[in-house]
């Protein structure tokens, strides 16, 4: 009973840590995210502001569009915000990854996984889901016009390049398995601008994830861990 107790006043506490937007985001069942999630997620952005961090922030799956709202809302003014997503039905994963991973791309597939609380439909299973996520960004005030806010429908090798003159302030990294993961790492790093994030939403959830994180952070020891509990948060301290 006294562990109940503790529990329901931590969730309390940690729903009122979040911003306004978050909350509304979580009325909505717009997001998989946990509070704690999301309050790492608003601290790196709002350190981002307090440290003039500049660059694009950007996430890598974007289910319903919860938290890509989210970041698109609180990133710095001069920011612009830019969503990767096949916008269907999650790729499969690889030989990399493990049985974890196959098990539940297996319920995916066979159409018995469940929605948000266990009630809404599988987002992965709406039709015209990227048509749904724009009207999720209009019903909060933010317009997908590929200006400011950009939404790029594809796999991420298709559709997740940058320039020399680009630099990414922030990433959120959902995409799971081992591959999509390692790839976004790999095309992200060399334009992240120092002091820039990457969060890691799956880094607890699944083993390959986990895997191709750790075989990145060998080589790139100016990323370091800021936080691991909830997801992971990364940053990048020098060039």
């Amino acid at each position: 009973m006294l562990e109940k107790l503790i529990n329901k006043f931590k969730s309390y506490e940690l729903q009122a840590r979040i911003s306004q937007i978050s909350r509304n985001i979580k009325q909505k069942n717009l997001t998989y995210l946990s509070c704690e999630k999301i309050i790492n997620i608003e601290e790196c952005l709002q350190d981002l502001k307090q440290n003039s961090v500049s660059g694009i922030c950007l996430e890598a799956g974007i289910a319903l569009g919860g938290s890509a709202i989210i970041i698109a809302s609180l990133m710095p003014e001069n920011a612009n915000f830019h969503g990767y997503d096949v916008f269907e039905m999650i790729p499969p994963p690889s030989d990399q990854d493990d049985e974890k991973s196959k098990a539940r791309y297996e319920i995916i597939k066979n159409g018995e996984s469940k929605g948000i609380n266990g009630k809404d439909i599988y987002y992965g299973y709406i039709e015209n889901l990227y048509e749904q996520v724009v009207k999720n960004f209009e019903s909060l005030g933010l317009k997908v016009d590929g200006k400011k806010i950009s939404l790029h429908k594809g796999l991420f090798e298709n559709t997740m390049y940058f320039t020399s003159t680009n630099s990414v302030a922030f990433a959120h990294i959902d995409c799971d398995w081992y591959e999509p993961v390692r790839l976004c790492l790999e095309r992200i790093y060399p334009v992240l601008s120092i002091k820039g994030y990457l969060v890691l939403d799956d880094y607890n959830d699944y083993g390959e994830c986990k895997k191709a994180v750790d075989e990145f952070l060998i080589t790139h020891q100016n990323i370091v861990i800021i936080k691991s509990q909830g997801n992971l948060v990364l940053q990048r301290k020098s060039a």
